[in-house]
């Protein structure tokens, strides 16, 4: 047991310190003022979000990027609450804001959304968010510039969690940190895996080339993982992350802790569906380093492993999560949730855990509906 300890730890270790290494790698992009050239359809799917869209919508008429370059694409996903009405007397009567039906084609409402705005987009680059985002001022600005100096057709891009002052949003925040370190550090190691669709950003015909979300229309999420891939795997030259500081989309983190464990849930169940190997490798290992702190734990209370050995692996964890956590949280300029990493790096190996076991056998709800693995 103990040379299998060791062997999972050194090999989380090199993991999370190659993610490290790649962050630094990606260098921070700088926004230049250019003379604006490319024209977005900006995609929102939405259901029931009247409580969270009007951060969104505050933000969308604050954009900075010239009105004629761009449209705003919303979907509605059989809402059953105001959000129609909330963004047509926020933003209605703009030419360059439309409002869409979904229209079900699939086991994915947010895929079939996404295939329908697609469907009606005017423009050459499409950029998804969500209703609950808020959008930074330079947004397309940062994706403009970074397009006219790169050779991209798909650009990922970075997302946060807007700060609270409780335990529960500071502990989703080192969680979302943790992510976007890997995100970034992937990309950094020429290895992307992760990206997060309230910042996403692609070419339209890449998009139809890819056959869109065709072949991951049985699992619910993850529109933007299975799209990564595909372009992963067909164009790995043209997919970037943009590392800027004024590209930043930030989110809300979940209310309560069973939201939290749904959300969580929804996002473990794509993972079997994932085609990315070092995607699974990382995941596995992730998994493996969490449920060994929980069985190592209760081995050397019970007397059956080395103390001593046991606080080396602890230590080694402790230190190379922080390291990676401590980078994005620099970017982000989110360090004030850092006083939260002791409590969260203690309760994070139950939480994965348990969220890892349930998700094989539940069904999850998002939504207000509910959905098989």
């Amino acid at each position: 047991m103990i040379l299998i300890s060791i062997t999972i730890t050194l090999v989380y270790l090199l993991l999370i310190g190659s993610f490290a290494f790649g962050f630094d790698k990606i260098s921070v992009f700088k926004l230049e003022d250019l003379p604006s050239k490319t024209k977005f359809s900006v995609v929102i799917p939405f259901r029931n979000e009247a409580e969270n869209l009007p951060g969104l919508l505050k933000s969308i008429p604050s954009l900075n990027y010239p009105k004629e370059l761009f449209e705003v694409i919303f979907v509605d996903d059989a809402s059953e609450d105001d959000s129609v009405e909330t963004i047509n007397k926020s933003l209605g009567n703009q030419p360059n804001i439309s409002i869409l039906k979904n229209q079900r084609t699939s086991n994915s409402p947010k895929k079939d959304a996404i295939s329908i705005a697609i469907q009606h987009a005017k423009n050459e680059w499409i950029v998804t968010t969500d209703a609950d985002c808020k959008l930074p001022k330079y947004w397309l600005d940062c994706f403009d510039t970074y397009i006219q100096k790169n050779n991209a057709g798909c650009i990922a891009a970075p997302v946060t969690y807007l700060a609270e002052n409780n335990f529960l949003n500071r502990f989703q925040l080192l969680d979302m940190l943790s992510l976007q370190g890997a995100t970034i550090g992937g990309f950094g190691i020429n290895k992307p895996f992760l990206c997060n669709g309230a910042n996403f950003a692609y070419k339209k015909a890449l998009f139809n080339e890819l056959n869109g979300f065709k072949g991951n229309t049985d699992t619910a999420s993850g529109d933007d993982i299975f799209l990564l891939e595909k372009a992963v795997k067909k164009y790995p030259k043209q997919v970037h992350h943009l590392k800027c500081e004024h590209a930043i989309v930030l989110t809300h983190s979940q209310p309560t802790w069973e939201t939290l464990v749904s959300q969580r849930i929804r996002w473990a169940a794509k993972t079997s569906a994932y085609k990315n190997g070092f995607g699974k490798f990382t995941g596995l290992i992730v998994l493996l380093m969490n449920a060994l702190m929980i069985s190592t734990l209760l081995m050397t209370i019970l007397g059956a492993f080395n103390l001593k050995i046991f606080l080396y692996l602890v230590i080694i964890k402790f230190n190379i999560d922080f390291f990676l956590i401590y980078k994005s949280a620099l970017f982000f300029n989110q360090k004030g949730v850092l006083r939260s990493f002791i409590v969260g790096f203690l309760l994070y190996p139950f939480f994965s855990v348990y969220v890892a076991c349930i998700s094989v056998f539940s069904s999850y709800t998002w939504k207000g509906r509910t959905f098989k693995k």
